[in-house]
């Protein structure tokens, strides 16, 4: 009997790689059928008035995926060859990115069929705001968060925000993530998806005893992945780039060459190809270059059976979303390569998007070297987790990293490990340290019980579950499988917030649950009224914390915090 034809479906790679995991889980078939089909899917189909005066009629697309965790989460694209399929592809793996990232978001995924190099940017503003307004009935802050991603960047994102902002009637800069700073961006967020897969590509090599000084790198795809990947990679690594290609081919030299620098000439001449002092060579062929590290930062279905046996990279870095076919899988598990797949490699464009909408919500912003901390923290965990169900269960990275539960990452993990053993280490808590506490006026009258932590004996993450008796079972079960977490439905169904109690230096209340450090103190009476602003929920709550007998003799806090509008 032949083997089955190897498909390049983008939608049947996500299906079939969900299919592998499921039998190492012992998943059954009803929970497989949830989880390889997304909940909902919108085709728009609008005109825009081009700038000749001609009316062209565009297709959009927007999969929501799932959102078992939280609010659905994904990148628009603008290309040519955009599909339905492609986007329901795209939104699976964002939802698995979430999960193993343990961010509280499900996947969801957007696309127009344009061309974009072809548009003028008169032309692209009226087709983003006219794709923007279609799709609004399905998007917000607490429900879908679109982001950049092929062929488009922050000004997308800008005119996105400003049309639903205008339909709204006042600013909703949580609607959108990757914005320019101007109005409501993060710093760390344009290099981001290439930082975390910096960070998973230096981790691998610790595992695999490979130094990344002098190590060479090939890197398919000089977009902004790409770039700022081999930018990363020369000037902090202090590895070789030897090889860079984009749509119009690529460039090679053995003795490497600085990414900045073919930056400044493809931004010159439109392309990587002809930068002096190296040979041309195709997007086909840098894929089988001789290096340590081969970096796929383009589109899907580049990895085939058919090429796989002549890669020869170490380890490969996938930049890119699905740029590996299942059989290719196969190929590269068998001969030892080691492959840090997209849902783990590429999900710090997402991480830092979460970090951008927490502080959107919020309204308190992080410095640049915050963002590559907590970033840094969350990759190395989620690779850490990966890896090690790789070695318990003898599978291949990728069936991992489908197999492994997110941790959401609370402020402990969003700490480098590279940090003080101060700023890492977790004192033990003992019970007669927490002093239960009530949360009041929380949305459907759900109550948390919280704890507060007397200053000295923590940090230590105290992470307990509630969730009302109206949440399906089914849906209590697929939200443990993608890792649980924070999580409150649109119809109120259920909540859960794990969070980190602590009465720290004069006497601030430190709220570190999935938002960062929230830093609201306020004394009334006997004990601390604070509100705040959580990232599941959109409004105000207010918070009731019984003071503790250990700081009855402290004095009592001002009335003046910035945070609170004192």
């Amino acid at each position: 009997m032949s083997k089955p034809k190897e498909t390049l479906n983008p939608f049947e790679i996500a299906r079939t790689q969900i299919d592998r995991a499921g039998k190492k889980l012992n998943l059954d078939a009803g929970m497989l059928e949830i989880l390889k089909n997304p909940r909902r899917e919108l085709t728009v189909h609008f005109p825009v008035k081009m700038d000749d005066g001609t009316v062209k009629v565009f297709t959009g697309y927007r999969v929501q995926y799932n959102d078992a965790v939280g609010p659905f989460k994904g990148g628009i694209r603008y290309h040519w060859n955009v599909s339905l399929d492609e986007v329901r592809a795209l939104s699976c793996w964002m939802t698995w990115k979430c999960a193993v990232m343990g961010i509280p978001y499900g996947g969801a995924k957007g696309g127009v069929i344009c061309n974009p190099k072809e548009m003028s940017k008169d032309e692209l503003e009226h087709m983003t705001r006219r794709y923007a307004s279609e799709i609004s009935i399905i998007i917000g802050p607490e429900k879908d968060i679109p982001a950049p991603d092929v062929y488009t960047d922050g000004q997308t994102m800008a005119w996105i925000m400003d049309t639903i902002s205008m339909a709204k009637g006042f600013a909703v800069p949580g609607v959108v993530t990757g914005k320019p700073l101007a109005i409501g961006g993060s710093l760390g967020r344009d290099e981001a998806t290439s930082r975390g897969l910096m960070y998973a590509v230096r981790e691998a090599a610790k595992k695999t005893k490979l130094s990344l000084k002098g190590a060479t790198v090939a890197v398919q795809g000089f977009g902004n992945v790409g770039m700022h990947f081999a930018r990363l990679m020369h000037d902090e690594q202090g590895s070789k780039i030897v090889a860079v290609t984009d749509s119009k081919g690529g460039i090679f030299s053995e003795k490497g060459f600085d990414p900045k620098e073919v930056l400044a000439f493809k931004e010159k001449t439109g392309s990587v190809v002809g930068f002096p002092g190296t040979k041309p060579v195709s997007n086909e062929e840098v894929l089988e270059l001789e290096v340590d590290i081969l970096a796929p930062c383009a589109l899907e279905g580049v990895l085939t059976s058919e090429n796989a046996p002549r890669v020869k990279a170490k380890i490969i870095g996938e930049g890119a979303n699905g740029p590996t076919t299942p059989e290719a899988d196969d190929i590269f598990h068998k001969r030892g390569i080691v492959l840090i797949p997209d849902i783990l490699a590429n999900g710090g464009g997402v991480t830092v998007s979460y970090f951008e909408w927490v502080q959107n919500l919020s309204e308190f912003f992080w410095t640049k070297s915050d963002v590559d901390q907590k970033l840094e923290g969350v990759m190395v965990g989620a690779f850490n987790r990966v890896w090690d169900m790789r070695e318990a269960k003898k599978v291949d990275t990728r069936q991992a990293a489908y197999m492994t539960k997110g941790v959401i990452p609370l402020q402990r993990e969003c700490v480098s490990p590279h940090a003080p053993a101060e700023e890492r280490g977790v004192p033990h808590v003992r019970p007669e340290h927490l002093h239960r506490v009530e949360v009041r006026d929380l949305p459907h009258e759900i109550h948390q019980r919280l704890f507060v932590l007397p200053r000295g004996k923590g940090p230590e993450p105290v992470a307990e579950e509630f969730r009302s008796e109206r949440e399906p079972d089914e849906t209590r079960c697929l939200r443990e499988l993608m890792g649980g977490g924070p999580r409150t439905t649109h119809e109120g169904q259920h909540l859960a917030i794990p969070f980190q109690r602590q009465i720290g230096q004069e006497d601030e209340v430190l709220l570190c649950g999935i938002g960062g450090p929230h830093r609201c103190p306020r004394r009334i009476d006997d004990g601390f009224h604070v509100s705040v602003c959580h990232p599941v929920f959109l409004n105000r709550i207010k918070v009731v914390f019984p003071r503790p007998s250990c700081l009855d003799e402290e004095p009592a806090l001002g009335q003046d915090d910035p945070l609170l509008g004192g």
